[in-house]
């Protein structure tokens, strides 16, 4: 279904690769399912050492927003300048194999928030279509192929946003007729759906403060439940109109700030956020209700409980829960009581926020931490296991101006090619094994 699947699988057939490879695009954040699950195969078994060999790179500016891949196209947002150095926001379209630019937008924009790095939302696209939202509200529904705008609409004037500090950061995601979009809204506007050939309301709701983490669907029962994390709870929402199934509270205790996106296993939601803790809840597989199973949080950002993610999104993996806490820790729980199993500081360098973003692929996982090295590995109740690891981009600056710099913007997979940025290029690499 659309609702949770924005393209369909395809085969590759690629010069120097002898046997097929299944491959599929990666249309949205977090891919096809948004559950940051690769389902290819015919991948190398193994990394380089030293550096993966690139196939193409291009100049972009700073942003924070992962690329996404569709139809042979890879779409990306960023920041600069623009005439008489005014502030611009730019969505960019390159080819997905040469990484010649199709397209660009650019328009003006007054960052009013923090970390004014860029953009933060990934491209939606499906159905010919896609949509980007910039760090301060602008909606943009563009002709895929050709970047004529075919509708847009102004959030924050829209419905008198009460702005994040670090501003809107959440995806669009796509459910059947509608692009829904945490909107950051007064009064009862926190969630906008919209129609997607004219842009109009179709509903809005929950009175709560945004928060930072992408809406996610699931079923519960015959029920399409529409999943939100907002700045002060989980709730569930019926995506046709908006209607609240349940609601489970998260107030914060010091400013919200929960990132990641829900992640999902069977009946089990969990969360995880740098101040507030882990929560776990169960998910009703008859119909649209849920119940808190348990809520950890630690005294403070260094002595943290459980799990205290801040950009890198925990995954759920059999009996356990895998993730990088509030310095760079990662972690292994008790999936039923979020004891902790084992910690490894091997994966990435500890810092305040230190990132990695995870792709799970079959049994293993392919990491890209923030120093901008790629990494093969499997985690498992008995530990991490690192198989190979290279360099993939240079860290950078502009968005976090400590350190040597960061990768902190997720990447794509697409096809068997890896799409990354930093604040001053868009690279893109392949990942199939060469036989020539």
């Amino acid at each position: 279904m659309r609702a949770f699947s924005l393209s369909s699988i395809v085969l590759i057939s690629a010069v120097c690769v002898t046997t097929a490879a299944v491959g599929e695009d990666w249309p949205q954040w977090r891919g096809t399912q948004r559950d940051a699950v690769l389902r290819e195969t015919g991948l190398i078994k193994e990394l380089p050492a030293g550096k993966l060999q690139r196939q193409w790179s291009v100049s972009i500016g700073a942003g924070y927003s992962g690329p996404t891949v569709a139809e042979g196209r890879v779409y990306v947002t960023d920041h600069g300048a623009g005439d008489e150095q005014k502030e611009v926001e730019r969505v960019l379209c390159f080819d997905a194999q040469t990484g010649k630019q199709l397209w660009k937008h650019s328009y003006d924009v007054n960052y009013t928030i923090s970390y004014r790095a860029g953009p933060r939302a990934s491209v939606t696209v499906d159905d010919g279509k896609a949509y980007s939202v910039g760090a301060m509200g602008n909606f943009f529904c563009f002709d895929a192929a050709t970047g004529d705008i075919l509708w847009k609409r102004d959030l924050a004037t829209d419905y008198h946003a009460r702005m994040p500090i670090w501003g809107i950061t959440t995806a669009p995601i796509i459910y059947h007729d509608t692009v829904i979009q945490i909107a950051a809204g007064d009064k009862d506007a926190c969630v906008v759906a919209m129609d997607r050939t004219t842009g109009k309301e179709v509903w809005h709701a929950l009175d709560e403060r945004a928060g930072y983490s992408s809406p996610i669907l699931i079923k519960q029962g015959d029920q399409d439940v529409l999943v939100c994390w907002t700045g002060e709870s989980v709730s569930g929402l019926n995506p046709t109109n908006g209607k609240v199934f349940w609601s489970i509270a998260m107030l914060p205790r010091n400013m919200p700030i929960g990132v990641p996106t829900p992640v999902v296993q069977d009946d089990k939601l969990f969360v995880s956020s740098f101040y507030d803790g882990s929560m776990l809840i169960r998910l009703d597989q008859d119909k649209p209700a849920a119940e808190k199973l348990w809520h950890r949080v630690g005294i403070d950002e260094k002595n943290t409980d459980a799990l205290h993610c801040m950009i890198s999104n925990p995954f759920i993996k059999g009996d356990y829960i895998y993730g990088v806490d509030s310095y760079g820790e990662m972690r292994c729980l008790d999936l039923a009581n979020g004891d902790r199993v084992w910690e490894d500081q091997n994966a990435v360098n500890r810092a305040r926020w230190a990132t990695i973003h995870t792709i799970r692929h079959g049994e293993s996982e392919i990491m890209l931490n923030e120093q901008g090295e790629l990494i093969f590995a499997t985690v498992a109740p008995d530990g991490y296991h690192e198989h190979s690891r290279t360099n993939l981009i240079s860290p950078t600056r502009e968005q976090l101006n400590r350190r040597d710099g960061v990768v902190w913007s997720a990447p794509a997979i697409a096809n068997g090619f890896i799409y990354a940025r930093n604040d001053k290029e868009l690279v893109c690499a392949s990942l199939l094994p060469d036989r020539r």
